[in-house]
């Protein structure tokens, strides 16, 4: 089988319809979804094939990107597993008077090359060629324990205990302007809906502006069919000085039905921010119940986690 590149670059303009907020900066969760775009190319044109995203770990927004700038989405391939490909995305941005592109957002993602009936299928292997592709799958490699650990937190964590915790509820019809190429909602629209969920949560919750700062543990267990009923349950679990810890589920199923599978998983960290887009204190969430209390030291107990996940250096 013909193997595609191992490294695609998206490059286009930010538009105004893409801010979070009038005069704002861009959306988190659209980024996310540029994420998603890139990294599916990079997988479909490695594999030859349809691939689903299985796993969205890491994403680390430095800075927001401006509306009107010049955006560059680069995926690179830094393992292949029998059906699996992770890839690592950096997104940068450069306002266009002067072209100098400083980085914005990265993280990795796991794609699952899949045949016509939706069953995994081989992908042919990687073999790291120069420097930072050394750098990549070693990297890769010291990621996967931890990605493991953390997957199997967030799925042990019972969420069904009686709570205080400030929530939001999302519901609305998959439509289709959701699509895929596959005929099912797109990963990179469902991560935009999980950060709208938690941006509810987040801005209710410390009176005014917040922007994304982290997300992990983005696990997709199923997809989401166009037509379907799509409930977002988003969740504040835990506060810091600055920071909001928000868990948020997402699940689907037939509206004739009402009911609804869990479809994916993730947790997201928000900064709260002044009228100078400085980062500023929110107020303290104080857990009350056992169930609440629970969920702060699982927030916690996956801070530690990440914190065993080094950035990948480039340069």
């Amino acid at each position: 089988m013909a193997t595609g590149q191992s490294e695609i670059t998206l490059r286009f303009l930010a538009a105004p319809t893409e801010v979070a907020s009038l005069g704002g900066s861009i959306h988190g969760g659209r980024v996310l979804e540029w994420i998603d775009k890139s990294a599916y190319a990079l997988a479909v044109g490695w594999s030859g094939g349809y691939c689903v995203t299985a796993y969205v770990g890491d994403i680390r927004f430095a800075r927001p990107i401006e509306s009107g700038h010049l955006v560059e989405v680069t995926s690179r391939l830094m393992r292949t597993g029998r059906s699996s490909m992770d890839v690592h995305v950096t997104v940068s941005s450069a306002d266009p008077q002067d072209g100098v592109y400083t980085e914005a957002t990265t993280c990795v993602v796991v794609f699952v090359a899949v045949d016509a009936t939706g069953r995994p299928t081989q992908v042919p292997p990687w073999t790291p060629v120069t420097e930072v592709d050394e750098r990549l799958l070693a990297d890769a490699r010291a990621r996967v324990t931890v990605r493991r650990n953390i997957e199997q937190a967030m799925a042990e964590q019972s969420y069904t205990g009686p709570s205080t915790a400030p929530a939001t509820t999302l519901r609305f019809l998959a439509a289709p302007t959701d699509v895929n190429w596959g005929g099912k909602a797109h990963g990179g629209t469902v991560m935009r809906w999980i950060d709208e969920a938690a941006y509810a949560v987040a801005t209710r919750w410390c009176g005014g502006p917040a922007i994304a700062a982290y997300s992990g543990g983005v696990r997709f267990y199923r997809p989401i069919q166009i037509g379907h009923l799509v409930e977002l349950e988003a969740r504040l679990l835990r506060t810091g000085r600055s920071s909001m810890h928000i868990a948020v589920h997402v699940r689907s199923g037939s509206p004739t039905t009402g009911e609804l599978e869990l479809t994916t998983h993730c947790l997201t960290i928000f900064v709260a921010l002044d009228d100078a887009a400085h980062a500023t204190p929110v107020p303290r969430w104080r857990p009350e119940t056992q169930q609440d209390k629970a969920l702060d030291a699982h927030a916690l107990h996956l801070v530690e986690l990440r914190r065993q996940i080094r950035p990948t250096v480039l340069d």
